[in-house]
């Protein structure tokens, strides 16, 4: 009959046969079991977030919102549109604003590790010249003065590839045909953010029903997602850009003034997807100036525009008006406004920018400085989209773009507000609202 002294036996026997094994196993349980008090907490709560953008980009010209994840710039813009230091600690235009010296911080390092110097800032400029004379110091030679610059190194700089001084780093890319088709991002605690690209709003919102995202970020149209019980819808006003109705000044039509300010106060601009836009200066910005003409939905005033017009361009008020699928509501909207007031608009959808046009209905991008010398003054042929020609216009933007005084730039930005809102080469709408969709 077996005893118990018989199994204590056997097992003393075992545990000297296998002893080194068992201290083994004994020491990892053990160090298995520290690792799990320590690191399991943090393991437990890192998250893997995918999110989905609109847009074909590359690694150039990649959104701001991603952009500012990963590095960052000499500069960077405050809420109110002002300039301050973020990898320089200072600058200084030593001439008015043709050279640029920017100093450096101390202490401020790439996601490698590797110490940020002067040598290892990769800002490429075709129009400018850079001298490095010392670790800490970056020296901007433009071709002429140019006071947004300090705006223009708040793009974030890389030392090579997407490497970074931000929070988050790039640990892998997916590029097809030139084009970053996923990224995915990790910051210092291993959480992850993966991005994914879409060519269009549609396919965007087909990922996000397959379960390949769970944040679809900046849609226009929140259907059908605003009707689903699962998800949140998130607005935003996006101040950095406007929707307008862009005329073709040299169109025989629309080069009046008269014609062009009764199709503004036609359209009755309160039912739109977000705020007024009265100017193309952001509402945000230090040199907004609020006191243009709001052209306020005026049938009547617009109506005794069009009845003084010369006869002959009465006789066939026809107008097209060009824009992209994602604007066609707005354009027949717009249309069906000109109506009321004898205005015939055909509207036409078009994928890009045609060559002829009479009217653009078009979402325009803002940028942080009020510089909009590329899209107003009349040498700027491919980017001036009202083909837009006054002398006192382009004498206002070429100031404008010199003077360094931010008191002084701000007086020439509202009297161009003041003088071109009233020309009307565009009827500034409003500032779109962008949806953001989240699944709960």
């Amino acid at each position: 009959m077996l005893t118990i002294r018989y199994f204590i036996r056997l097992l003393a026997a075992f545990i000297v046969r296998f002893r080194a094994i068992i201290l083994l196993g004994a020491f990892l349980g053990g160090v298995a079991f520290l690792a799990l008090r320590i690191l399991g907490p943090s393991l437990l709560t890192r998250s893997t977030e995918r999110v989905g953008m609109v847009g074909r980009y590359r690694a150039e010209n990649l959104p701001g919102s991603v952009l500012n994840l990963i590095g960052n710039g000499l500069t960077k813009i405050k809420e109110d549109g002002t300039v301050a230091p973020d990898l320089a600690s200072s600058w200084e235009s030593p001439d008015g604003g043709q050279t640029w010296v920017f100093k450096l911080k101390d202490n401020i390092f790439w996601q490698d590790g590797k110490k940020v110097t002067s040598t290892s800032i990769n800002y490429q400029f075709s129009d400018a010249q850079i001298e490095r004379p010392d670790e800490k110091t970056l020296v901007f030679k433009l071709e002429s003065a140019f006071a947004p610059f300090p705006y223009v190194v708040s793009k974030p700089t890389f030392s090579k590839g997407l490497l970074g001084t931000g929070e988050w780093r790039v640990t892998k890319a997916t590029v097809s045909a030139g084009f970053i088709q996923r990224l995915v991002l990790v910051d210092k605690d291993g959480n992850r953010k993966i991005i994914k690209f879409y060519p269009t709003e549609e396919r965007a919102k087909l990922g996000f029903k397959l379960g390949e995202i769970d944040i679809l970020e900046s849609i226009f149209n929140p259907e059908p997602f605003n009707e689903w019980g699962v998800v949140e819808v998130e607005k935003e006003v996006g101040n950095s850009r406007y929707v307008a109705v862009f005329f073709n000044t040299q169109d025989k039509l629309l080069g009046e003034k008269s014609f062009r300010q009764a199709l503004a106060y036609a359209i009755k601009k309160d039912g739109f997807d977000g705020p007024r836009a009265v100017s193309p200066i952001s509402p945000n910005s230090w040199a907004f100036n609020p006191q243009v003409k709001p052209y306020h939905y005026d049938s009547a005033r617009a109506k005794e525009l069009i009845d003084d017009l010369a006869d002959e361009l009465k006789e066939n008020l026809t107008v097209s008006i060009v824009t992209t699928p994602a604007l066609l509501s707005v354009a027949e909207a717009i249309a069906k406004d000109w109506a009321e007031v004898g205005v015939t608009g055909n509207v036409q959808v078009s994928s890009g920018v045609p060559t002829e046009y009479q009217t653009l209905l078009a979402i325009f991008d803002v940028g942080e400085d009020p510089d909009q010398y590329s899209i107003w003054h009349s040498t700027q042929t491919s980017t001036n989209i009202s083909r837009y020609q006054t002398p006192r216009i382009d004498k206002l933007l070429e100031d404008g773009r010199v003077e360094l005084n931010i008191e002084e730039r701000k007086k020439i930005y509202l009297d161009f507000q003041r003088f071109l809102v009233e020309d009307s080469p565009a009827a500034f709408l409003y500032h779109p609202t962008n949806y953001t969709i989240k699944r709960k």
